[in-house]
């Protein structure tokens, strides 16, 4: 071959190694994740829940409910060795801009901040493995002891009462800190999910099966995983992944039996009355993953991902959608129709936001700081300083109804009390006079809930959370009374 030719094959061969991706003689090699240190990443995460209930329930409209989030999150890989890596993820709850108005629609960006507010930091700083998967949690100490403060004392340092909904997470993270990453910063997991810290080789179309166990309360879940290799871009320089996950259907079964006995015994009166194949029906469950990532086949990072995941239990189907992606890259996954529809039937939720304990520098102020009172214009009737609380005076509201049953977001017990059409009107009033300020709400001269007033409630319908369904059943019996009545006041 002369010179000339020789430098012409030579300067092919570099184009075309320049504008593929790495090619083996046995296919495309992703290479490993190799993130540059210092340098802050953008990701835009959108999320959605769906729940269908409608096997338990008959009226149109109450059996699916659909929850959605929209965040922009910033992560940056602080250090990085042989063996780990320290990664700072600053974390926010207020909706991306140019979507205020759609505050409405975007409900999980209100449960997120109070989870903000109740671990009392924005920022979380991860020991990661080469993948980015999250191994421990420094500082966790920190977030308890403040987590115990909140728990302990009320606004304005009054001593609260001695089990509250926080001590529960305290027990929970302190068994296992990952619960922390797993509430407040999920998308870790799932960017880890298409990461690897060794270069790996794939044929395009060629599917590559794996397994692995799932721990259920000490149920082992068997768990099969299929990885394929859809596509990749030569001027992008990406990897399109994709993997299917499906638990074994007989352990994962064995798995949900105590939580759908405890969905059954939320519908007792519905459940007598269920033919033997529709119990047996009940007590089967399913889970499945559905997951698309694209790679750079630069330096092996996640730099977009969509994940659906579907569980089916107890005549119940709850799907979860999670879109991540890096700002600084364009949009190549189609998203989920659930993430960008305009009208969603969304669940009727009145969320307070928490209040902050002030236990010291990192807790959310801003986030838990009760909303501004009204201005004057907006309500003259309500007088100034000590004033203020002797102006508007408590209503006593009757009960319509008032009936115990399962959240279809949440599936945690509630009361749901029904007004009458008269107290109703009465209890939209006051939610209007009072807007901005914490009240009280008693039954039976009890406090049963403190809820600030975000904005007026105009539908006569309250909902009481609670964990302990017998002390909810209490009240429910106590509501249903002849002249039972509620009182709602300022708190003093």
């Amino acid at each position: 071959m002369t010179s000339l030719h020789w430098k012409r094959f030579v300067w092919f061969c570099l184009c075309l190694m320049l504008s593929h991706p790495a090619w083996s003689a046995g296919g495309v090699t992703i290479p490993g994740y190799e993130p540059a240190t210092g340098v802050e990443h953008i990701y835009s995460v959108q999320k959605a829940t769906e729940t269908d209930m409608s096997f338990w329930f008959d009226k149109s409209g109450a059996s699916a409910m659909t929850v959605r989030g929209a965040f922009r999150q910033r992560m940056t890989v602080m250090s990085r060795d042989e063996d780990r890596m320290r990664v700072r993820w600053s974390l926010s709850a207020d909706l991306p801009e140019g979507m205020a108005g759609l505050a409405g629609s975007y409900q999980m960006n209100l449960f997120y901040r109070n989870s903000l507010t109740a671990y009392g930091t924005a920022t979380l700083e991860l020991e990661t493995d080469l993948n980015g998967n999250p191994r421990s949690l420094p500082g966790v100490d920190q977030i308890v002891a403040r987590m115990r403060e909140m728990a302990a004392n009320e606004p304005g340092g009054v001593p609260a009462a001695p089990q509250n909904g926080l001590h529960e997470i305290i027990n929970t993270i302190e068994a296992n800190p990952l619960q922390i990453v797993a509430v407040l910063v999920p998308e870790a997991q799932l960017l880890a999910t298409g990461q690897s810290y060794q270069a790996e080789t794939m044929e395009i179309g060629q599917a590559s099966a794996t397994s692995r166990d799932e721990d259920y309360d000490g149920i082992s879940v068997p768990v099969a995983s299929t990885w394929t290799l859809e596509s990749t871009d030569a001027t992008a320089r990406t990897a399109t992944l994709s993997l299917s996950e499906e638990a074994d259907a007989a352990a994962f079964s064995q798995s949900q039996q105590p939580a759908i006995e405890n969905l059954m015994t939320g519908f007792a009166e519905r459940a007598k009355n269920l033919t033997a194949d529709q119990l047996a029906s009940l007590k089967r469950a399913s889970k499945s993953r559905s997951v698309e990532l694209v790679v750079s086949l630069d330096d092996g990072s996640t730099l977009e991902a969509s994940e659906i995941v579907t569980v089916a239990a107890g005549g119940t189907t709850l799907r979860t959608y999670t879109h991540i992606q890096r700002e600084d890259m364009p949009v190549s996954l189609p998203l989920p129709a659930v993430l960008t529809a305009k009208d969603l039937q969304t669940p009727d939720l009145h969320i307070d936001p928490l209040p902050s304990a002030k236990a010291g520098p990192g807790i959310l102020d801003e986030l838990s700081t009760p909303p501004a009172p009204p201005a004057a214009s907006q309500d003259t009737t309500v007088a100034t300083g000590d004033d203020r609380a002797k102006a508007i005076a408590p209503v006593s509201l009757e009960v319509k109804s008032a009936e115990v049953s399962l959240s279809p977001v949440t599936y945690d017990h509630g009361l749901n009390i029904v007004l009458t059409p008269e107290s109703a009107a009465t209890f939209r009033d006051f939610t209007q006079a009072v807007s901005g300020r914490q009240t009280q709400m008693l039954i039976n001269d009890k406090v049963v809930m403190e809820p600030w007033m975000r904005e007026p409630i105009m539908d006569g319908r309250i909902v009481l959370a609670g964990s302990d369904r017998k002390d909810l059943e209490a009240l429910a019996e106590q509501l249903r009374g002849p002249g039972a009545k509620i009182l709602v006041r300022l708190r003093p």
